[in-house]
C-alpha cells in the first residue's frame, strides 16, 4: 500500500523544486512549533520588511489618516505642550525646592493655604448661591404661570454677557468707601457710612460672582426643567400631592443632574476668576489662588507662580470631575418619551405677582443697574456724584491738569485708541484662527469618530475647559517666554495673544463646528471623496458653504469672549500690546474709576452688539430656537 501510494503521487512541478544550488532557508521555530517573529525580524530584516510593508501601506491608506494626524498635531501643540512645559519647569533645576516652599514651608500659608481657603469659600458659596437663584428663576420660567415669563427668561441670561470686571467696577462705584485710596462711591457720597465688609473683601466679591454666574446655572437648569414630562406632574396633582411634595419627589430628582452640573460649572468659574477678587479683594489683601498666581508672576517669582498654576488647575479639574462622576453614575432620569403632552404649569394664584416682583428685582439689579452705573460714572466728575454735573470729558475731553492728572478722554487718548484697535483686531484674528482650527478638528470628530486618534483629539480639546484662564496664560509664558529651536521668544507680541486665545477658546469653536457639520449629510462628503476630492477641497467646497451661518455665529461668540476676557490676557499684556480689559483694570487699580468705567462701557457695547448679532445668526441657522 505504501509503495503504491508513493507510486501514484504526482511529482511536484518543476518550478516548485528548489534549485540544487539554492540554499535551504530554515525559519526559526519556537518550542510550540510556531514562528518567532522577533527572531525572524532580527535574522531576516529584508524579508520581514517586505512582509510588513503591506500593513504600513494599509494603515497609511486608511480614510482620513492624514487629516487626523494633522489635527492631533495641532491640538497637541496648542493645548498639551504648554501644560507639559509648565509642569516640567516646576521639576527643573531652576525650580528646586519650589513645591516644598509653596506647600510645606513657613511661607506656605501665605503662598498657598490661605489663598486656597478663600478660593474654596468663594467657590462653594458662589455655586450654592447660583444654583439657588438660577434654579428659582428657572422654575418660575419653565414650570409656573408667572406673568412675563419670556421677559424674565431673557433678562436672566444677560448677566453672563456682562464681563465680571464690569459688575465689580459698578459695585465699587456704588459702595466704595474711603478706606482705600480716598475715593468714595455714590452711597458714601450721599452721607451714608459704608462698612468695610460691604465695600471690600469677601462679601462684595461673593455677591458680584453670584450676580455674574447665576445666569449660567439658570441656562443649565431651565433646559432640564423644560424636558420634564408634564404627565408626571399632572398625575401627582390628580393624586392630591401638595406642591412641595411634587417639587421634592418629582421635579428635584429629575433635574438633579442639571443642578450638579450647574454647581460644578459655577464653582470652577468662581475659583478661576481673577478680575473680581483683584478689584474688590486685593485692596484689602484678600488673596485667592488666581490673584496670588498673578502676583508671583508679576514680581518675577515664576517658579512659585507655575506651581500655583498647576495647583489651581487641579482644584478646578477635581471638582468638575466629581460633578461629572455624580452625573454619569446616575442612570434613571430619562424625561423624554415617545408620548407628547401639553405643558402643565403650577398655578401660583395670589403669589404670581409677588414672585414676579422678586424675579424682576433680581434680574434688574444684575443687568440694568450695573450698565446704568457704569455709564453714569463715565459722565460724572466723581463716583460720589453719579447723577449730577455730567460732562463728556472722559469721552471727548482734552488734557486738563485739574481732571484725572491731565489724562485726555478716550477719543483723544492715544493709549486707549491703540488698545481699542488691538482688542478688536485680536478678536477678529482669534475668531478666524479658532474657527479654522475648530472646523478642522470638528470635521475629524464628526466624520471619523471610530478611531483612537479621534478619541485622543476629543479629550485634548476639552482640556482648556478645566484650565483657568490665568493658569493658561502662565503656561504660554513658560513655553514662549524664551525662544526654543527655530521659534523666537514671543512674549509681548500679538502672535502670542492670538495663539494663546485660540488654544483657550478651542473647545467652543470645536463644539460649534461639530454641531453645524453634523447637520450636513455625510453622503455629500462621501460622494465627493469617491470622485477624488481631497479633504481640504471637500471642506472648502461642501462643508464650509453649507455651515457658513453656524460657523459665523460661533466665530462671533469667540470674538465676544476674547474682547471681554481679563484672566487669560492679564499675564500676556505688555505696555506695547495694550488691551481694553487690562487697561480698565489698570485704571481702576490706579484710582481712575471714571476712565475704567468708560472703557468698560466700550467693551460692553461691542460685546452686546456682537452677541445679539450671533444670536440672530443662530436663530436663522436653527429655526427651532424661535420656539
Amino acid at each position: 500500500m505504501g509503495s503504491d501510494h508513493g507510486r501514484h503521487r504526482k511529482a511536484a512541478p518543476e518550478h516548485w523544486r528548489p534549485h540544487p544550488a539554492a540554499p535551504v532557508v530554515m525559519l526559526p521555530v519556537s518550542r510550540s512549533g510556531r514562528d518567532t517573529g522577533a527572531e525572524c525580524e532580527n535574522r531576516f530584516p529584508l524579508m520581514t520588511s517586505n512582509l510588513l510593508w503591506p500593513r504600513g501601506r494599509a494603515l497609511a491608506g486608511r480614510p482620513g489618516i492624514a487629516i487626523k494626524l494633522a489635527a492631533l498635531g495641532i491640538v497637541t501643540l496648542l493645548v498639551a505642550l504648554p501644560l507639559l512645559k509648565i509642569l516640567a519647569f516646576t521639576f527643573s533645576d531652576e525650580a528646586t525646592g519650589t513645591w516644598h516652599e509653596v506647600l510645606f514651608s513657613r511661607l506656605s500659608y501665605n503662598l498657598f493655604w490661605g489663598p486656597l481657603q478663600n478660593t474654596m469659600l468663594l467657590g462653594f458659596a458662589t455655586a450654592a448661591g447660583c444654583v439657588i437663584i438660577g434654579g428659582f428663576l428657572a422654575w418660575l420660567v419653565a414650570m409656573t404661570d408667572i406673568p412675563f415669563r419670556r421677559t424674565i427668561g431673557l433678562m436672566a441670561t444677560l448677566p453672563f454677557m456682562i464681563p465680571s470686571f464690569a459688575t465689580a467696577l459698578a459695585w465699587g462705584s456704588l459702595f466704595r468707601n474711603s478706606r482705600v485710596g480716598g475715593h468714595v462711591g455714590f452711597i458714601e457720597g450721599l452721607g451714608f457710612a459704608v462698612p468695610d465688609w460691604l465695600a471690600w473683601g469677601m462679601a462684595p466679591t461673593l455677591i458680584v460672582l453670584i450676580a455674574h454666574y447665576y445666569s449660567l446655572a439658570f441656562t443649565v437648569i431651565v433646559a432640564a426643567l423644560a424636558t420634564i414630562n408634564s404627565d408626571l406632574v399632572e398625575a401627582a396633582q390628580l393624586a392630591g400631592a401638595r406642591r412641595s411634595r411634587i417639587l421634592a419627589g418629582i421635579v428635584l430628582p429629575v433635574v438633579l443632574p442639571a443642578v450638579v452640573a450647574a454647581g460644578s460649572l459655577t464653582f470652577a468659574s468662581a475659583v478661576s476668576n481673577f478680575a473680581v477678587p483683584a478689584l474688590l479683594g486685593l485692596p484689602v489683601r484678600m488673596q485667592t489662588l488666581a490673584t496670588r498666581l498673578f502676583g508671583m508672576i508679576g514680581i518675577g517669582q515664576t517658579a512659585r507662580g507655575y506651581v500655583l498654576a498647576i495647583l489651581l488647575i487641579l482644584v478646578s479639574a477635581v471638582f468638575l470631575w466629581l460633578g461629572n462622576r455624580m452625573i454619569s453614575g446616575r442612570r434613571s432620569y430619562a424625561t423624554v418619551t415617545g408620548k407628547g403632552g401639553r405643558s402643565k404649569r403650577f398655578q401660583l394664584g395670589a403669589s404670581r405677582y409677588p414672585l414676579f416682583a422678586v424675579a424682576f428685582v433680581i434680574c434688574f439689579l444684575t443687568t440694568i443697574v450695573p450698565v446704568v452705573i457704569l455709564f453714569a460714572s463715565s459722565l460724572a466728575p466723581s463716583s460720589s456724584a453719579l447723577f449730577s454735573d455730567w460732562n463728556l470729558h472722559y469721552w471727548i475731553g482734552r488734557s486738563n491738569a485739574a481732571i484725572a492728572q491731565g489724562q485726555p478722554g478716550i477719543w483723544h487718548n492715544p493709549g486707549i485708541l491703540s488698545a481699542t484697535a488691538i482688542t478688536v483686531g485680536l478678536g477678529v484674528a482669534v475668531a478666524i484662527t479658532t474657527t479654522a482650527v475648530g472646523l478642522l478638528v470638528a470635521f475629524v470628530l464628526a466624520r471619523y469618530r471610530d478611531s483612537i486618534i479621534s478619541a485622543a483629539i476629543n479629550q485634548l480639546t476639552l482640556v482648556p475647559l478645566l484650565v483657568p484662564g490665568i493658569a493658561f496664560g502662565a503656561a504660554y509664558i513658560a513655553l514662549f517666554g524664551a525662544g526654543f529651536g527655530p521659534v523666537p521668544a514671543l512674549y509681548g507680541t500679538f502672535i502670542l495673544l492670538v495663539i494663546a486665545a485660540t488654544a483657550y477658546l478651542l473647545p467652543f469653536s470645536v463644539q460649534t463646528g461639530r454641531a453645524v457639520i453634523q447637520q450636513v449629510s455625510g453622503d455629500l462628503d462621501e460622494s465627493a471623496r469617491m470622485t477624488g476630492a481631497g479633504t481640504l477641497r471637500r471642506l472648502a467646497a461642501i462643508t464650509m458653504p453649507l455651515a457658513a451661518r453656524g460657523l459665523a455665529s460661533g466665530a462671533l461668540i469667540v470674538f465676544v469672549k476674547i474682547i471681554r476676557d481679563l484672566s487669560l490676557v492679564v499675564l500676556l499684556f505688555t505696555p506695547a500690546m495694550p488691551l481694553l480689559s487690562v487697561l480698565a483694570y489698570r485704571y481702576a487699580s490706579e484710582g481712575f474709576p471714571q476712565f475704567a468705567n468708560a472703557i468698560t462701557v466700550v467693551v460692553l457695547v461691542i460685546s452686546i452688539a456682537a452677541t445679539l448679532f450671533a444670536n440672530r445668526l443662530q436663530s436663522k441657522s436653527q429655526p427651532w430656537l424661535k420656539d
